[in-house]
């Protein structure tokens, strides 16, 4: 049996905009040469996934152990061979990749739990499908109380929608280390992601009067309506919606954790 660990002190949500068509060859490229490549060099490919509303957009998510080693291994795979071998194919698909946020857990525990195995192949009886939602703030969460209130009234309704929360994250406030590879800067966000074990429920769970949405659209500090990305993982993603909950999600001192 796999071992699992938390995943990942600084991580990027990245979502791209591509060119009509070209999404199937930007995954094929990336699962066959961006994985192991970026790993070798510190960083951590959390998942990649297709958006199921929008066939020209790749999201994806990286992590790193804090920002300074972010830029250090940022700097070796764009300086090194693999990038510098398929970088032209990969620019080739895409239209827009500035779309970035830097996140860190809101909680301790809060990160994505995963195994240490990465699939190489389809599994059998599918890998679920993972529902990331953006809220973007009027102020830092932690001037809001809004972990607070993901926590007590948001967390209940997606557990009773079928869902288990992967993790939740916050905005990383600290100055982008990378420079050439830009991230959204000056917002302030909340970010959490669930996990479904089929498209069914993913999709009950993220219509406009899902519970869950209803709840978060009365969230304190909330800049504009949250935006629900249902995605679903590509083959080779580490994260998928059939992993256990975060360790938060999970604390027997949290009255609203779940079972697995």
């Amino acid at each position: 049996m796999s071992r699992r660990r938390g995943w990942s002190p600084i991580v990027e949500l990245r979502q791209y905009t591509l060119r009509p068509g070209r999404r199937d060859v930007l995954i094929d490229l990336f699962d066959a040469m961006f994985v192991e490549s970026q790993e070798q060099v510190g960083m951590k490919v959390i998942g990649q996934f297709r958006d199921l509303d929008n066939p020209d957009r790749f999201v994806w998510l990286r992590g790193f152990p804090d920002m300074p080693s972010r830029a250090r291994s940022l700097a070796q795979f764009y300086g090194g061979p693999v990038w510098q071998a398929h970088r032209e194919a990969a620019n080739a698909t895409m239209i827009d990749s500035d779309d970035v946020l830097l996140l860190r857990p809101a909680r301790a525990g809060s990160a994505f739990m995963l195994d240490h195995d990465r699939p190489r192949r389809a599994v059998p009886g599918g890998r679920g499908f993972v529902g990331a939602t953006v809220m973007s703030l009027e102020a830092p969460a932690e001037e809001t109380g809004i972990v607070s209130f993901f926590e007590q009234v948001i967390t209940p309704a997606v557990i009773e929608s079928g869902g288990s929360i992967l993790a939740y994250f916050v905005t990383e406030a600290s100055e982008n280390t990378f420079p050439s590879l830009p991230v959204r800067e000056g917002e302030q966000v909340v970010v959490w992601f669930a996990g479904y074990a089929d498209g069914e429920s993913l999709r009950g769970a993220s219509t406009e009067d899902s519970a869950a949405l209803r709840a978060a659209s009365e969230a304190p500090s909330l800049k504009q309506a949250p935006q629900v990305l249902r995605l679903e993982p590509t083959t080779r993603s580490l994260l998928h919606g059939r992993p256990p909950a975060c360790t938060a999600a999970l604390d027997p001192r949290n009255p609203t954790r779940t079972e697995t």
